[in-house]
């Protein structure tokens, strides 16, 4: 009989033992493992808005299309951008024509002023030979060489001034030139931008353009998400970053149809909101004067690249779905997270 009561005192007590035991292997396993129910499917998003404003003759998209780069998604009437355009060019051509004309007039001044200067030389040697003359010559004679030589000299340095300013002249229909070009290349530019394209390859989600629409510059229409961008971000418990490094493999499971991927993490982030610890009106920090004696560990995201190569051909990726995640942790004697 005292056998029996020990036997049952014995298997008791295992029993009670391995319960223990496996509650706190279980309840390690729950705060410290590195793992998380709480994973979400992730990827950028451009934001498609017309370049320039008008009316929508086209849309070559439906919603949730497959788009490659470069594909026409919508386009703005183009028939006032080529209006724009004809008169850039006509402005052009009138710039170069009067950049032409300013050419040929500094050419006729050049010309004006060096005959001009001839003159001046010539009476200059004149009324210099009449000086050295002496009495030989009246002085009537002489004053009137030197007037001469006077005059001449005003009337070059007048058609010296006459170049100068054909000179800016023709250095401001130069620039005219440059401008017209600019206004052209910019009218261009413009017309090119009515046909709005896909900048990325990527899925067409929140179509809010039909033909007829007036499309106003920098107001999205749509969503463009990039479909090579898809990546986890993970919430894990603060308890659980310690064994959390870059470059750690991750198995991630999607709760639809708990599709198995692999994956790998690629950066932890460095903050979250205070919640308990706001800014008051006058820039101080407002705490909260009760405190909660059961405190949560807060989870902090996770960013997690997907590996494409081992990614099923079926599987459909759509952001906002989720997912759990386990990492494997590398052995390499760390614990601390890069």
């Amino acid at each position: 009989m005292k056998i029996q009561s020990l036997l049952r005192f014995i298997v008791t007590a295992v029993v009670v033992v391995a319960a223990l035991l496996l509650g706190h292997a279980l309840w390690r396993h729950y705060m410290y493992s590195p793992w998380t129910r709480d994973g979400r499917v992730r990827a950028e998003v451009v934001r498609i808005a017309p370049d320039v404003s008008g009316l929508v003759t086209r849309v070559a998209v439906v919603d949730n299309q497959l788009v490659k780069k470069g594909d026409l998604l919508f386009a703005i009437d183009q028939e006032r951008f080529q209006n724009a355009v004809a008169q850039a060019e006509a402005n052009l051509s009138a710039s170069e024509a009067s950049a032409r004309a300013a050419g040929a007039n500094i050419n006729a001044a050049l010309a004006s002023a060096a005959a001009r200067k001839a003159d001046y030389d010539m009476l200059a040697q004149q009324a210099q030979r009449r000086q050295k003359l002496g009495d030989v010559v009246s002085m009537e004679v002489r004053t009137d060489a030197m007037s001469s030589a006077n005059a001449a000299r005003a009337t070059w340095q007048q058609a010296q001034a006459g170049g100068n300013q054909a000179s800016a002249s023709k250095q401001q229909a130069e620039a005219a030139v440059e401008q017209a070009q600019v206004a052209l290349d910019r009218a261009k530019l413009d017309l090119q931008r009515t046909e709005v394209r896909a900048p990325v390859d990527g899925y067409v989600t929140n179509l809010d353009v039909r033909v007829g629409d007036y499309a106003a510059t920098g107001s999205p229409r749509l969503a463009l998400i990039d479909s090579h961008s898809y990546y986890i971000y993970g919430y894990f418990e603060e308890t659980k970053l310690p064994h959390l490094r870059v470059g750690d493999p991750v198995t991630i499971r999607l709760m639809a149809g708990g599709v198995h991927l692999k994956g790998q993490i690629t950066g932890v982030a460095r903050g979250i909101t205070d919640r308990d610890n706001p800014t008051g009106s006058d820039l101080l920090a407002d705490v909260n004067p009760t405190f909660n004696w059961v405190r949560l560990a807060q989870r902090v995201p996770v960013r997690i690249a997907i590996d494409t190569s081992d990614l099923p051909a079926d599987v459909v990726l759509a952001a906002g779905m989720t997912a759990s995640i386990e990492v494997q942790p590398r052995d390499d004697g760390r614990k601390q997270v890069n």
